[in-house]
């Protein structure tokens, strides 16, 4: 039997870039697209930002990797900018969202035995997404995703999100929970939108049990949803908070922020990374928080969402086979009555990347931060024209 070199662990699109600007990628053929999906939101600052390449061009030609076996002053430097910006103590550099998320699973763990406890359990919720690697798959709540890989890493137990009542049900039986890991808005399973209150009221818990408040923003941070982080939005300050994605805007680079207690946890020997926070990661994230911080863009992102937001209810108003338009900042989803798995392929050939996920029913957006009124209106125009196409042909179709 013949083999691809590479394992086909994605069922690709038939379509390959060469170069990006902006929000725009260029396919190998010359073709143009507006990128809505920012490598699943990670291009955050666009492509080929001038002060992303800047950054990684020099430091790339002074010092690209040593070690963490020794001091690193552009991780410092990185590290005092995050925690500033989100009110923590001190932070782990790993390499990812995964590997963030492993951080911060190891700290309530070791925060779990501190305290006397054997077996430390971590509540984590329905639908959610922590990563791929064991422990993070075995939190994430996908069970397509977990499939095959049993058995799973024990010391989880699951409440439905958004559901404030199950927690507390969960903390009058479970004398073993230390944390709970949550995500401010579940990206993955569909930009799924919690209740206004429902961080704070997971944070009162926490302190009323002597929990850790644990935050995956690694989708919802670097000014996603209109301000630098997702919990900024509630006044709280979690215990750790993990971001990864649109921090490096696409030079790999993960972070596990902690604050309080959980910022004691980890000693020398506990935790480390090989490439966790080198010198080019660094520079790289560097460049993307100050240029977030300095030209507002989180707030930018909030603005761009809402206008993209009201552009697709008003263009989808009445339409049957829409259910709901939803979005924070930009994190964009719109819920269809039926799957549209095609739309993915139909949205390409007109110019457009987006994703299609919660079963083929939600179609997903992730514009960059740096987009236009001018290309947020090409996006809605486009998108709604090919919905409203894509469902009339579809209720065309003979039923069986």
């Amino acid at each position: 039997m013949a083999f691809e070199p590479v394992m086909k662990t994605y069922n690709r699109l038939s379509v390959a870039f060469e170069r990006g600007e902006g929000a725009w990628l260029y396919d190998t053929d010359g073709n143009k697209y507006l990128d809505a999906l920012s490598g699943i939101a990670v291009t955050g600052l666009g492509h080929a930002h001038p002060a992303v390449t800047h950054a990684i061009s020099e430091q790339a030609a002074r010092l690209m990797h040593t070690s963490n076996l020794y001091s690193i002053p552009l991780q410092e430097q990185l590290a005092e900018r995050l925690t500033r910006i989100a009110g923590m103590d001190n932070v782990f550099f790993g390499n990812s969202g995964a590997e963030a998320n492993e951080a911060a699973i190891k700290i309530a763990r070791r925060y779990g035995h501190e305290k006397g406890i054997d077996l430390p359990t971590i509540i984590v919720m329905d639908n959610s997404f922590h990563g791929r690697t064991m422990a993070t798959l075995s939190a994430t709540g996908n069970r397509s995703a977990q499939a095959g890989f049993e058995p799973l890493v024990a010391g989880f137990v699951r409440a439905p999100y958004n559901d404030v009542e199950a927690v507390r049900t969960i903390a009058a039986n479970n004398p073993n929970v230390v944390a709970i890991l949550v995500e401010p808005i579940q990206g993955e399973s569909g930009v799924a939108i919690p209740a206004d209150d429902y961080l704070n009221q997971l944070r009162d818990i926490c302190d009323e049990q002597d929990w850790l408040l644990m935050l995956d923003e690694v989708q919802t941070g670097n000014g996603r949803t209109g301000t630098y982080f997702a919990f900024q939005q509630n006044n709280i300050v979690p215990d750790v908070v993990t971001t990864a994605k649109g921090l490096g805007n696409g030079v790999p680079i993960g972070a596990c922020l902690a604050s309080g207690k959980a910022a004691t946890i980890l000693a020398p020997g506990n935790h480390g990374s090989t490439f966790g926070g080198n010198p080019l990661a660094c520079a790289a994230a560097l460049a993307v928080v100050d240029t977030i911080t300095n030209e507002g863009l989180a707030e930018r992102a909030k603005e761009l969402g809402d206008r993209i937001v009201q552009g697709f209810r008003e263009q989808l108003a009445g339409a049957d086979y829409v259910k709901e338009v939803r979005g924070a900042g930009l994190m964009i989803a719109i819920e269809l009555s039926e799957a549209g798995t095609e739309l993915a392929v139909l949205s390409k050939v007109k110019g457009v990347l987006l994703n299609v996920t919660g079963g083929g029913k939600i179609v997903r957006m992730l514009p960059p931060l740096i987009m236009s009124d001018t290309e947020a209106d090409l996006l809605v125009n486009t998108i709604s024209k090919l919905i409203k196409i894509y469902s009339a042909d579809d209720r065309a179709k003979p039923r069986v």
